[in-house]
């Protein structure tokens, strides 16, 4: 039986994300890689060791800066399906090689899968909102505290690498995430 992964904000080949600092304005937002094709290559490689050919995987956006890069998607295991993210600019036909499927957001079992976070008020169906965007963050409610209604799946978050369905559901269940 096929497994159900989710990951976000890969932005394959931007060199840029290379140099992005955290809030602090000090620590890089990508500490781990020297040049680009590394980060690339690390990235395929920890999801070809997490995800079989036989899987789905729910990218929650910004797969890559341009459509040039996408080609590399053609070596990651799996059905692919994009969550359109905010740098996912290129032309419906352009993903359409590389996924199943493009979608703005999407019901998952009891979940909806987004790119940005929505509005806690937009929440009321939905118990967790899985989401992309804040690569360094997790969002607070207004005393500090995290707020369990949103699980963040950007890379920098979940060690460039695919994570399971049943992970996060485990993970919401505990509120241990």
């Amino acid at each position: 039986m096929p497994n159900i992964f989710l990951i976000s904000d890969t932005h394959f080949s931007h060199a840029n994300c290379l140099n992005f600092y955290l809030k602090d304005g000090v620590t890089k937002l990508r500490p781990d890689f020297s040049c680009v094709e590394e980060m690339d290559e690390v990235m395929v490689d920890n999801w070809n060791k997490t995800v079989k050919s036989c899987d789905k995987v729910y990218h929650c956006g910004d797969v890559a800066l341009s459509h040039k890069n996408l080609p590399i998607l053609d070596r990651l295991n799996g059905e692919k399906i994009l969550i359109n993210g905010n740098h996912d600019k290129a032309k419906l036909s352009q993903y359409m090689p590389y996924f199943k499927d493009v979608r703005g957001s999407h019901q998952l079992d009891t979940f909806l899968l987004t790119h940005i976070p929505v509005h806690p008020m937009n929440l009321y169906r939905f118990p967790v909102n899985i989401h992309g965007h804040l690569h360094d963050g997790r969002i607070l409610k207004d005393d500090g505290t995290i707020d369990h209604r949103y699980f963040c799946v950007c890379v920098e978050q979940i060690n460039y690498t695919p994570i399971s369905l049943e992970f996060i559901k485990q993970q919401v269940k505990n509120e241990s995430y």
